[in-house]
């Protein structure tokens, strides 16, 4: 007679039935046991391993801040300088007449060479960023059209011809409507891009923190338990786990507290500055383009009020630099406090970021103060008595232009130096941590085991 089959219905299946074991396994101190070791251990080897993973993300955006987002943030401001300035450049030739001086030429070509050189390296670094590279394809679609509207514009000065001057205006304001912006954008999408690797590198491991708390208050909990069934003080396994894991939790807070104080010191003591320092350079360049515009184009380009045009720039331009520029206003004058000027030399640090600040300063009232006696000569008639006021090589507004641009040079070059140093000790705040969190978290693990299997071997 055959066996009646269970029915299928009352089958347990294999998750049921594990569970069930292990319910029952629970009754007993034993498999209590073996249980909080299971726990124990999943607890620290977790805690490793977010540990690493959440370090290993800290430090990756340390190293891009570092290594790549500021560097190409400061190259972007290079590329608006280096436009800026071979405008300037193409304008102050112009002014000199047909035997264009063979510096100014030089600067130009250099100017316009290392902005195609950047532009290729900029191109090569900005993957993910659509907004870079679309202003990266602009200027390079439009930097050979401005080049080109300069040869006319020299071709033309050299055979005296009065065209000349509007292909220079041309060229001019190809580079206002079109490089300029572009090349603006550019830099604001990589100093975004800075300032989202810093809050990376900055943000708290607040996962691998809880887990840590979490990890020592069970290992707590698991001792006092321990203890309260044994009267024994101290299990060694879980003593050494314990250690384990606040040597891990300790190291984070202090390695990521050190690395945070670090990252933030280079940016209030170096990016910050380094920020408002590229502003005043391209400022004082703007300025020095517009003001050699004004000469070229002779009050042929208004403002919809009727005053020129350029000459309004070149006012906007020293407003943003220093301040109104008042005609009281002395050589010496201090910058307004919200000037550019004025917040460079409020955020420098010692003497390498301030004294070339204080000379910018007295060098930019200086060179208002000749740019108005050419303004005076060319608005009284005298061209020729302003064009050596703007562009001769001595006691020339052009002479003024050249120290305060060296000048900016050496703070940027002086708040390089405090920005690398800073970024530096604090990524290397976090050197070693993500490996040494995820040895002693598996040693960590491995004396908890230990510790409870010391407690099962009394039990066989």
């Amino acid at each position: 007679m055959s066996q009646p089959q269970p029915d299928p219905g009352t089958r347990r299946t294999a998750w049921r039935e594990g569970l069930d074991r292990l319910k029952a396994s629970a009754t007993t101190e034993p498999g209590r046991l073996r249980i909080i070791g299971a726990v124990l251990a999943a607890l620290l080897v977790a805690f490793g391993a977010v540990t690493a993973w959440q370090v290993t993300d800290r430090t990756t955006a340390s190293d891009a801040v570092v290594d790549h987002s500021q560097p190409l943030s400061a190259d972007a401001a290079d590329i608006y300088r280096s436009l800026a300035d071979a405008d300037t450049a193409a304008a102050g030739g112009f002014l000199a007449g047909g035997q264009e001086p063979r510096a100014v030429r030089e600067r130009y070509e250099k100017d316009i060479a290392l902005a195609s050189e950047l532009l290729v390296k900029a191109a090569a670094n900005t993957e993910g960023s659509h907004g870079a590279a679309r202003q990266i394809a602009l200027l390079n679609a439009q930097l050979p059209v401005y080049t080109g509207l300069v040869e006319s514009a020299r071709a033309n000065n050299r055979q005296g011809l009065p065209l000349g001057g509007a292909y220079l205006r041309h060229a001019g304001d190809r580079m206002r409507d079109d490089l300029l912006p572009a090349a603006r954008a550019l830099y604001e999408a990589e100093t975004g891009r800075l300032g989202s690797d810093y809050d990376d590198a900055e943000s708290w491991p607040w996962v691998a923190l809880a887990t840590g708390v979490l990890a020592l208050g069970a290992l707590g909990w698991a001792q006092r338990r321990d203890y309260h069934r044994t009267n024994r003080v101290f299990n060694h396994g879980l003593l050494a786990a314990t250690a384990a894991c606040a040597v891990v939790l300790l190291w984070l807070v202090t390695g990521h507290a050190l690395a945070r104080s670090g990252l933030t010191t280079s940016y209030e003591h170096g990016a910050k500055s380094l920020r408002v320092l590229n502003e005043a350079r391209i400022a004082s360049l703007q300025a020095r383009g517009d003001e050699s515009l004004t000469l070229v184009a002779r009050g042929a380009v208004l403002t919809p009020e009727g005053g020129d045009a350029y000459e309004s720039s070149y006012r906007s331009g020293m407003g943003r630099l220093v301040g109104a520029d008042a005609k009281d206003t002395p050589a010496s004058g201090a910058p307004a406090p919200d000037s550019l000027l004025g917040r460079a030399r409020a955020l420098a640090d010692g003497d390498g970021g301030r004294e070339p600040l204080v000379k910018a300063i007295e060098d930019v009232r200086q060179w208002q103060q000749r740019h108005r006696e050419a303004r005076a000569a060319d608005d009284g008639g005298y061209y020729e008595r302003a064009l050596p006021k703007v562009i001769g090589e001595k006691d020339s507004t052009g002479e003024s232009f050249d120290r305060v641009d060296r000048e900016l040079g050496q703070a940027l070059a002086h708040e390089q130096g405090e920005f690398r140093s800073a970024a530096d000790d604090g990524r290397g705040a976090l050197t070693g941590l993500a490996a040494g969190a995820a040895v002693l978290a598996v040693l960590g693990a491995a004396a908890a085991v230990l510790g409870i299997g010391r407690r099962l071997s009394e039990y066989r």
